[in-house]
C-alpha cells in the first residue's frame, strides 16, 4: 500500500519534480468550518460517513502538501449565492500572493456584477476559475454569464466545473448544460471535476481539445462504493491520459482517505502517470 511518505520517491521514479494538483481547497476560515461541518454530517447528507483526513490550519496543510512533494496546487473557492464570489476572489488572490506554488484562482456566480469582478480577478493574475453547479444550483447557460464566458475565452483561463451528478445530482448537473455552453463559446476551456462522476461516459466522450478531466476522488475505494467508474471506459481514459487530457486532482484536504490512495488507484489503473501528475497540468498552466 502506497503511503503519503512514499510519494516523493514515486515522483523521483517517474522523473518528475513532484505533483501538480489542480483540485485543492483553501478557504476563508468561516467558510472552511461550514464545509467541514457539512462533511461531518455526511451520513445524513450523503448516506455514508466522510471523515476529513487533513484537518488543521492553513500552515499545517501547506506543510503537508509540501512534504508529499506537491509542487503546484490550487486554492479553489466557489460561490453558492449572490454577493459571495467577489469577496472570495479577493481572499483567494490575497492568499496565493504569499504562496508561490499556488495557481491564482477565482470564482463567479450569475449576477449582474459578475463580469466586473471576473475582469478584476484576471487583472490580478487569476489563471483558473472554479464553479460548482450542484452546490451553487445555477444554470451555466444563464445569460448573465455570457460576458464571463467571453472574458475567460479571451484570456484562455480554464474553468474547473463540478458538473457531474455525483455524489449528489442538481438541477443543472450532467453533460447537457455545460455542453451547451461549450457549443456557444468555441474558445472556452473547461476542466471537468471528478472525471464527470455521475455521467462518466458522457464526459469522457467530451474530453478533447478544449475539455480536460480531473481525477478528483475517481477510482478511489470511497467513490467506487458510491459511483463506480465503468471498466469499459478505462482504455479510453488511458488514451486521454497519454494525451495530457487527464489532470491530477485530489480534493485535499476534504478527503476521507490518505492522499496517496488517490495516486495509487490511478497508477494501478494504468494511466500515464507522468502526464497526469505533472506534464499535463504544466502544459495547461505553465
Amino acid at each position: 500500500m502506497l503511503t503519503d511518505e512514499d510519494l516523493p520517491a514515486l515522483w523521483q521514479q517517474l522523473g518528475i519534480p513532484g505533483v501538480f494538483d489542480v483540485h485543492t481547497h483553501f478557504l476563508p476560515e468561516p467558510v472552511l468550518r461550514k464545509v467541514w461541518a457539512y462533511f461531518d454530517a455526511a451520513q445524513q447528507n450523503y448516506g455514508v460517513p466522510w471523515p476529513i483526513s487533513y484537518r488543521g490550519d492553513d500552515d499545517a496543510r501547506l506543510a503537508q502538501l509540501r512534504a508529499m512533494g506537491v509542487r503546484r496546487f490550487t486554492a479553489l473557492v466557489y460561490a453558492h449565492k449572490p454577493g459571495m464570489a467577489a469577496w472570495l476572489n479577493q481572499w483567494a488572490l490575497d492568499f496565493v500572493a504569499g504562496v508561490p506554488e499556488c495557481v491564482p484562482t477565482a470564482t463567479f456566480y450569475p449576477e449582474p456584477e459578475a463580469a466586473d469582478y471576473v475582469a478584476e480577478a484576471l487583472a490580478r493574475g487569476a489563471r483558473l476559475f472554479k464553479i460548482h453547479l450542484q452546490v451553487g444550483d445555477f444554470d451555466p447557460r444563464d445569460r448573465r454569464l455570457d460576458p464571463v464566458w467571453d472574458l475567460l475565452s479571451e484570456a484562455s483561463a480554464p474553468v474547473l466545473v463540478h458538473c457531474g451528478s455525483a455524489p449528489l445530482a442538481g438541477r443543472f448537473t450532467g453533460a447537457g448544460p455545460i455542453g451547451d455552453v461549450l457549443a456557444r463559446f468555441p474558445e472556452l476551456r473547461v476542466i471537468v471535476a471528478h472525471l464527470g462522476a455521475g455521467e462518466f461516459a458522457e464526459f469522457v466522450s467530451m474530453a478533447g481539445e478544449r475539455v480536460w478531466l480531473d481525477t478528483t476522488m475517481a477510482l478511489t475505494d470511497f467513490m467506487q462504493s458510491l459511483r463506480p467508474f465503468p471498466p469499459e471506459l478505462l482504455p479510453r481514459l488511458r488514451e486521454l491520459s497519454a494525451q495530457g487530457r487527464v489532470l491530477f486532482g485530489s480534493d485535499f484536504p476534504n478527503i476521507p482517505y490518505p492522499y496517496a490512495h488517490q495516486v495509487e488507484v490511478l497508477r494501478d489503473a494504468g494511466l500515464d502517470m507522468r502526464q497526469v501528475m505533472w506534464d499535463g497540468p504544466l502544459a495547461l498552466f505553465g
